[in-house]
Formats: structure tokens, sequence, C-alpha cells
């Protein structure tokens, strides 16, 4: 899902149990959010209206070996949290680049906490807690927000924003029109 769907500004539903379906969505995410390639997914940005998320922000290990390597690939770390919430922020914030694959191609500084405590529940329907610093936190928040119907965008000033916003309404128009 592109900006300017409005779908992006839906509340997602938390995930009453986890089962099949829920891990079948799971999987799918991972498959899209490696393909893209992106470092978190947001069940909405699929679709989906269910409190789920991935993110893989392990490290990334290119393996290219002269022409013969096509692709180069990267170690994969991958973690699924279903009804993700943040129960502590620290009062230190750190600043992050951040891009969407949902704002394809745009990227802008973003101030969030530097640490978090998750709580969410993982592919067995357990309740864990994590705590995140770094890119993580910063990923894991990013993908929160999207759940409740916000876009790292709406952290940058109104005017950039809507600068995006209409860039992205022009080229949804010009899309749908066929020019």
């Amino acid at each position: 899902m592109i900006l300017p769907d409005t779908r992006l500004r839906q509340l997602s539903d938390p995930v009453v149990r986890v089962d099949a379906r829920v891990r079948a969505i799971v999987e799918d995410m991972f498959e899209t959010m490696y393909d893209a390639p992106g470092i978190g997914l947001a069940a909405i940005q699929v679709g989906v209206p269910e409190r789920i998320v991935t993110v893989d922000v392990g490290p990334r290990e290119a393996q290219a070996e002269g022409a013969e390597a096509e692709e180069a690939e990267r170690e994969k770390h991958p973690l699924a949290l279903i009804n993700p919430e943040i129960i502590a922020a620290s009062e230190e914030l750190s600043v992050y680049s951040e891009g969407c694959l949902s704002i394809p191609e745009y990227y802008a500084d973003v101030e969030r906490p530097a640490r978090v405590r998750i709580r969410y529940m993982d592919l067995n329907g357990e309740t864990r807690e994590i705590d995140a610093d770094g890119l993580l936190a910063t990923c894991v928040q990013h993908e929160i927000d999207h759940l409740n119907g916000v876009l790292f965008i709406d952290h940058i000033s109104k005017l950039k924003r809507d600068r995006v916003i209409t860039k992205f309404t022009k080229l949804a128009k010009k899309e749908r029109d066929g020019v």
C-alpha cells in the first residue's frame, strides 16, 4: 500500500488468537519485507488491519563474489510481534533517517526515544517482553505507529509532510489517469 492510500491511516485491530492464519500472514509479511527490501513491515501495509509487525534489523552481510554472485544475501534475524505495545520508553532521544515501503524513496530524520521496552505475543501466542535500542527501537516504534494509523512523516514538520503528501497524491492521480 502506497501513500495516499487512506487505509494507512486506519487503526489496526488486536489479534485475538495466534493460529495458522496469523502465522501464514506473518510468513507472507516476511517474504514481502525481504523482497522489498525492508527492515520492518506492519500488516496494514499489506492490507491486513491487524496488530502484526515483522522486523529484521540483523547485520547485513553481503557475500557477493565477483560476477558469479547475482544477488548479495544477508544473514536473517526475523522477529514477529503480535499485538506489540511500548510499555516503557527512555527520556533520551535518538535521530535516525527513516524511510518507509509505503512512501517509497523518501527519507527524513525522525527523533524517537532511544530505548523502548515492548510487550508482544510471539508466534506461539506466548506473551514476551524485549528491550530494544538503536535501529531496532526505531524500527519497532515506526511499525507500531503504522498499527495506530501514524506514518513517519507525521513526525516531521508540517511543511515537509504537506510536500510529501502532495507529491504522492499527484503520483497516484497520474497512475489512476494512466498518464
